[in-house]
C-alpha cells in the first residue's frame, strides 16, 4: 500500500447495480483502501449492506475497510465480515460495552483493528486501548452527503498528538476538495470520502481531485 495521505471512497454512496464497475473507476484512478459502511438501524437510525457487499469486491487487489455502525459488533459481525474478506475493521466506542474484547476479536479474526468515536465523544477512549487505526467522525454518523462540522480540526490534531506514530488517523464525514487538504495539515492520513466520489459524474476524477487537495494539505 502506498503512503499518506490516502483517500479512502465509501461505497454507501455507490450505484449498487454497477458496484464493482464504479469501484474499478477509483481503483484505476489509484485508490487502494475502499470503505464499506454498515448500519443496523439501531445504532444509527438507516439501515445499509451486509457481508455481501464485501464478498462482491473480493478479488479486485484493494484493503476493504468497513466500518461498523453497529451494536454489540463482537456478537455476529465482526466474524462475519471478516470472512467475507474485511482487512480491517472499524468498530464504534460508543457501540458496546466490550470494546477491548472487540478488538481482540478483530485481530483474532486476522484484521487491522480500529476504533471510531462520534463528534460528541471525548478522545480518551484512545488512552485505554490499542488501536491499528482511530477514526474520527466528522458528521454524524448514519447518513451520507452532510457537511463537515466545525470544530473537527481541532479534535483531530488532539487525537494525532495523543496517539502513538503507528496509528493511522482517519477522518469521516464531509470530506470533499475543500476539507481534505485541512483535515490532513491538522493530522489526518486517510480521508473517507463517499458522496463526494460517487455521488458525481466522474468517481475518478472526482477522487483524483480529493486526493490532490489531501496532499497539498
Amino acid at each position: 500500500m502506498s503512503g499518506f495521505p490516502q483517500v479512502a471512497p465509501s461505497i454507501l454512496s455507490a450505484d449498487f447495480g454497477v458496484l464493482r464497475e464504479q469501484v474499478s473507476l477509483v481503483q484505476e484512478a489509484g485508490a487502494e483502501v475502499i470503505h464499506v459502511d454498515i448500519m443496523d438501524g439501531h445504532f444509527v437510525p438507516p439501515l445499509s449492506m451486509g457481508p455481501p457487499a464485501c464478498e462482491a469486491l473480493r478479488g479486485m487487489g484493494l484493503h476493504l475497510e468497513v466500518h461498523l455502525m453497529v451494536e454489540h459488533p463482537e456478537t455476529t459481525q465482526i466474524a462475519a465480515f471478516a470472512e467475507a474478506g474485511a482487512g480491517t475493521i472499524i468498530i464504534h466506542a460508543e457501540a458496546t460495552p466490550a470494546v477491548d474484547y472487540a478488538l481482540g476479536l478483530i485481530r483474532d479474526h486476522g484484521c487491522r483493528a480500529g476504533l471510531a468515536v462520534n463528534p460528541a465523544t471525548p478522545t480518551d477512549f484512545y488512552e485505554e486501548v490499542e488501536v491499528d487505526l482511530a477514526l474520527c467522525m466528522t458528521v454524524n454518523p448514519g447518513w451520507g452527503g452532510q457537511g463537515f462540522i466545525p470544530g473537527s480540526l481541532e479534535k483531530i490534531a488532539r487525537m494525532r498528538e495523543l496517539l502513538p506514530e503507528q496509528t493511522v488517523l482517519e477522518v469521516d464525514g464531509g470530506i470533499d476538495e475543500s476539507t481534505a487538504g485541512p483535515a490532513v495539515a491538522a493530522g489526518a492520513q486517510r480521508l473517507v470520502a463517499g458522496s463526494a466520489v460517487f455521488g458525481t459524474d466522474d468517481p475518478a476524477a472526482a477522487y483524483r481531485a480529493i486526493l490532490a487537495a489531501a496532499q497539498s494539505g
